[in-house]
Formats: structure tokens, sequence, C-alpha cells
């Protein structure tokens, strides 16, 4: 532990964990074993944090919250898995981070820079990329992989073993059931396609000339009618012309279990 953590007196800390420079660990928290706590992170009252889990730098973890639990999988007996969480994340009250399974990985992993706002659940073995955004009470099941800058709505939901591509816009209380290519926005029960985000797309600097090619990719996707097998060889040659469009034709050759439909 060292020296420079300031460490509330009623927080229980492992002897085995880990304490990285400046960390500030509030009341009544409790830190397990084998946890390991980046430089500079923030840990506010009442928090529970279970190990084997790592967690980077300057992350700020809020009341009630539950990290590296182990997880709700009937099939868990209580093999050694672990969760990973980058930097700079902001986790806010009574968020769930549980633990991977042997079934997968063993592995639940975090990126760095995301918000996640109260009440959102990150269930066993998910992949979650950098600079996402998940509004109050978002629910990811188990094996959920999530991109980079995807945001989720407040009670959105993701079917286990779904994905969502980077700089999708998933809006609040949709139901995915299905999975939803980068770039895309989702909203409803099941979730259908309703276009592609743009104006995230303008904020993150991609060029009018990005965004027009992957809204004539979107089309060729969700309006020409054929097959994802059949629209592949029309994205490349879209991508060649403009390489943003190349995620789009990567997450498809990846898909097993069907994109979302209008």
């Amino acid at each position: 532990m060292h020296e420079t953590a300031v460490i509330h007196p009623t927080a229980i800390v492992h002897p085995s964990a880990k304490i990285g420079k400046g960390v500030e660990i509030g009341p009544w928290t409790l830190i397990g074993a084998d946890v390991e706590i980046g430089d500079d992170c923030w840990i506010g009252p009442h928090v529970v944090i279970k190990g084997p889990t790592r967690i980077g730098q300057r992350n700020r973890i809020f009341q009630f919250c539950s990290i590296g639990e182990d997880c709700q999988d009937k099939k868990y007996v209580g093999e050694l898995t672990r969760l990973e969480i980058g930097d700079d994340n902001v986790i806010r009250e009574s968020c769930t981070f549980h633990r991977g399974t042997s079934q997968d990985e063993s592995l639940t992993r975090v990126g760095s820079r995301n918000l996640f706002m109260v009440n959102v659940h990150v269930a066993h073995d998910c992949r979650i990329g950098d600079e996402c955004i998940f509004a109050n009470n978002a629910t990811l099941a188990g094996h959920v992989h999530i991109g980079s800058y995807v945001i989720f709505g407040g009670h959105a939901a993701i079917h286990q073993f779904g994905r969502v591509g980077s700089h999708a816009f998933i809006a609040g209380c949709a139901a995915l059931n299905k999975d939803v290519p980068p770039y895309v926005m989702a909203a409803g029960l099941y979730a259908k396609p309703f276009g592609v985000n743009s104006e995230g797309l303008r904020r993150r600097g991609f060029s009018p000339e990005a965004i027009s090619a992957i809204k004539k990719a979107y089309k060729i996707i969700f309006r020409s009618g054929k097959t994802v097998a059949e629209v592949i060889p029309e994205l490349e040659e879209l991508s060649a012309l403009q390489p943003e469009v190349g995620p789009m034709i990567e997450f498809l050759q990846q898909n097993e279990r069907g994109i979302i439909r209008a």
C-alpha cells in the first residue's frame, strides 16, 4: 500500500491489495484481495472491489458500486477469472461490473475514458472500447462486445453475445437482440436501424466525404434488399475510395448472430 494514498479509517483494504500513488479511498469501502488500483484514482464511500481486478489510473468510482464481483452465471463455479479497467473512466453510483467466466477468456475488459452513469450493469466476459457513454440503467448481458465512441441511452439493453460497432448510437429503452454495425443509430423494441450517426461523426472530425460514403454504405446494407454476403463486394469498392467504410466490412464479415433489420 503506497504511503501517499489517502484511506479513510473505516475503509477495509486487504493486505495483498496494491494501491497506487495519490489514491483516495472513502469511508466504508471494501478493497479485497488481488485488487490493483492505479495512481490518482478516487474511490468513493461504500464501494466494494473484489479481485482479481486491475484498475488503471485516474478512475473515479462513486458510492455503492460493486466492481469485480462473481458473475451472475449458473455455470460459474468459483473458477479464477479477472476484470480489467483502463484509465480515466467515470463510474457513477450503483454500477456493477462482473468478472469473466472460463466459458470465454475468463476476462471482462473495459477500456479508457468511458462514462458509466448510474446503475449501469456490465456482465461477465464483456469487452468495451474507449470513449463510450452508457446512460442510466443501461444493461450489457454476458459476452457482449462494444466498440469505441458508442453511446447507449438510458435503459437500453443488449442480449448476450451481442456486438455493437464503434461510433454507433443506441437510443434509450432500445432492446438489441441482433448486432449493430459501426456508425449506425438503433432504436426500438426490438431495435431497428434509423440511419447513420452523422452528428457524432462530425463532432469526431470525420470529413463530409467520409460521412457521405458511410451513408451510402448504410443504404447498401439496409435498403438494397441484398444479403450480407451480397453487399460486401459493393462495400469493398466503396472502401477503396473511403477507408472509413472498412470497419463496416470487417464487422459484417465477423458477424454470426445477424444484424438488426428494418
